[in-house]
């Protein structure tokens, strides 16, 4: 018997981007642990990672490449092939597609990796002058909207909220998404702090908190607005910062005037009150952080709302403390480190071909060819995400992976819903098998994964299955000979000391502890900018769509399953046995109305499309809103279906996002 231990990172699509210890014995992993020298992980993993190797060895494990024989509105059926013979014939189909942009990749945070997600997948791409594809389904809104403010994604140390006297936790289940931030904001908790919960569900962090305000969704940018109210009215300003670091103040504050605590109570669903007491401790108990989440740029005007949140400590001078200012996504301090040229955009050689929406592929998938739009798709290879379960709108996502005319490769470790609509299934190796290296959205540190054992069956990592694309397409450039190694060697500027990364497992990024105390925002001036920042209400709400409201008066979240991270992971089977079925989470008020009874099956349905649940009747729902809890496989689930039956493919204010939880249903038997 041999043991040994290896340094990972875990790929995910979480903030926290833990630093991994594999033990592996007799070549197979016998367990994943967060290594408790890692100051960001210190030790501990979330349920679902510390599940991988169930994962990595699940029974269902894809190890051959596949080829379809059934039509694409059948069952599906497939049959085991030669790699050599999968990669001729794809390599043939997408040399014979005319106009390349008609050939689509859809990928996205499956791994977050450097070398796995982009790198030799985007110098394919690039040579073959392949459509390009907009990455907005998670984040962008929230991105576009802190750049538009600050310059860049960036903001505070995770790690200096456990100095914070305050803690606003906006939009964030942190219990649940991110777990080594509540470790931080626990400690300050036990040492007097204030914790304050903005979310419209009551979450298991809300649980956990001293206060929760269930503003209703896609109001978060009038409460920001009716807090800044209260600031001016109570002279509660750091006006010197703000004539240092602000432009734009004197036109934001005309807009904040108007928000009274009447109005913007009336808006968001709560109480005057509670604005009131909510403005009065961000002001008075210092130093107050706020931690910001996804789940509140997903509405219409997501951008707008991160802008205006994030101008909070900017007008209080809570930037000028260490542990007071704001974190929604810290991965722009990563900028300056990473290589911009991995993915060699040279060998688009000047061409610049079409973009297209992810957050909209169900449209483009069924769009016909036309100047305004171009080429009809062909092709599509969909690596590191499951597009027919995540995307919105899914009627018509399906609907157009189903094409016969559609030419779909999917690289998976399971049969998803997209690998089941697809021509040819070719199996990839998960975190344990491949050499990766990783940024983080969450701290400022950079990570290595070693492969801790061999590829499993016939799985090949990613970036081999593109190089034989490659060169099956008779592509040359020496890009396409590249090693794993030697991919990671050029992810980062010199400033990465590669060696300390491959035998430590991680590098800190010299960021100061207190970035914007004197200013210094990446903005053109150094200064952060307010001017254009305002309220953007829902697309589907009562206030905004009174005529839908009378039709589907419920607003509808859907907001992530706890032991799932977004469609990953909902075939493990511990993991699917905790989430028992899919939910959707009632106030007793909404359900007495309806005569609906806790555990019954019923559907929320909307003119986009029907989602079939359990209804579990829940004071973690405010009245007027329900709770869909997701993302289920849509083959895993009740009928077949997921909770993007019903959200729509309208785009936010900013950053060309989907608005997921801008969405209004009504609820009935099913």
């Amino acid at each position: 018997m041999t043991t040994r231990t290896v340094l990972g990172a875990c790929p995910h699509d979480c903030p926290d981007t833990c630093a991994l210890q594999v033990t592996v014995e007799n070549e197979r992993v016998i367990k994943v642990q967060g290594r408790a020298e890692h100051p960001n992980t210190h030790g501990a993993l979330c349920t679902k990672v510390s599940r991988y190797p169930e994962r990595t060895y699940h029974a269902e494990r894809l190890l051959h490449p596949l080829k379809r024989v059934s039509k694409k509105t059948e069952a599906p059926a497939f049959v085991q092939v030669t790699w050599a013979e999968a990669i001729a014939d794809i390599a043939a189909k997408l040399k014979a597609v005319k106009d390349p942009q008609a050939i689509q990749p859809y990928s996205y945070a499956g791994t977050m990796g450097l070398i796995q997600g982009e790198a030799m997948a985007g110098r394919l791409w690039n040579a073959l002058g392949a459509a390009r594809l907009d990455r907005t389904i998670c984040a962008s809104a929230g991105g576009a909207g802190l750049a538009a403010t600050y310059g860049h994604k960036l903001g505070m140390h995770t790690r200096h909220f456990a100095g914070a006297k305050l803690i606003v936790i906006w939009g964030s289940n942190s219990i649940t998404s991110n777990l080594h931030f509540w470790t931080y904001a626990n400690q300050a908790k036990r040492e007097g702090a204030k914790l304050i919960c903005i979310d419209p569900r009551k979450t298991e962090t809300a649980d956990k908190c001293h206060q929760h305000i269930a503003v209703l969704p896609g109001t978060d940018g009038a409460l920001a607005l009716g807090l800044m109210h209260e600031l001016i009215k109570n002279d509660w300003l750091d006006q010197d910062y703000i004539d240092r670091h602000v432009d734009g103040w004197d036109e934001l504050r005309e807009k904040a005037l108007a928000w009274d605590p009447e109005r913007t109570a009336a808006t968001c669903g709560i109480t005057a009150d509670e604005v009131r007491g909510l403005a009065r401790d961000y002001a008075t108990i210092k130093p107050a952080a706020i931690r910001m989440n996804y789940g509140l740029q997903r509405v219409r005007g997501g951008g707008n709302a991160v802008r205006l949140i994030a101008l909070l400590p900017c007008l209080t001078g809570a930037w000028r403390h260490e542990s007071g200012g704001m974190l929604l996504s810290a991965s722009g301090w990563n900028a300056p480190f990473k290589n911009p040229n991995l993915e060699r955009p040279d060998l688009l050689a000047g061409r610049a071909p079409r973009m297209v929406n992810m957050s909209t592929i169900g449209d483009a998938l069924l769009a016909e060819a036309s100047p305004e739009f171009g080429p009809r798709i062909e092709a599509l290879v969909v690596y590191n995400s499951n597009p027919v379960a995540v995307a919105p709108e899914s009627p018509k996502v399906v609907k157009g992976f189903q094409r016969e005319d559609l030419f779909t490769v999917v690289l998976e470790h399971f049969m998803t819903d997209t690998a089941d609509l697809a021509d040819y299934v070719l199996p990839a190796t998960t975190q344990l098998e491949h050499l990766d290296v990783h940024t983080s959205y969450g701290h400022t540190d950079v990570l290595m994964n070693q492969p801790a054992v061999a590829p499993l069956g016939e799985a090949k990592t990613n970036t081999q299955i593109f190089r034989e694309l490659a060169a099956a397409m008779g592509l040359t450039d020496p890009a396409f000979s590249e090693t794993d190694e030697q991919l990671a060697a050029q992810a980062f500027t010199a400033d990465i000391d590669m060696d300390l990364l491959r035998t430590q497992g991680w590098q800190p990024l010299p960021i100061p502890e207190a970035p914007f105390a004197n200013g210094g925002f990446r903005t053109p001036n150094g200064r952060a900018q307010a001017a254009g920042a305002d309220y953007v209400p829902n697309y589907e709400s009562v206030a905004s769509a009174p005529e839908l409201a009378a039709r589907y008066p419920l607003a509808m979240i859907s907001p992530p399953a706890r032991n799932f991270l977004n469609s990953s992971f909902v075939n493990v089977k511990s993991l699917r046995d905790i989430e028992a079925e899919p939910v959707i989470e009632m106030h007793a008020d909404d359900a007495a109305a309806r005569q609906l009874a806790d555990g019954a099956r019923v559907a929320a349905f909307n003119d986009r499309g029907r989602y079939v649940a359990t209804l579990k009747v829940s004071k973690r729902a405010r009245p007027g809103v329900v709770n869909g809890l997701g993302v289920w496989w849509r083959k895993l689930g009740l009928e077949g279906s997921n909770v993007n039956e019903v959200t729509h493919q309208r785009l936010t204010d900013m950053g060309n996002a989907p608005a997921f939880y801008d969405c209004l249903v009504e609820v009935e038997a099913a």
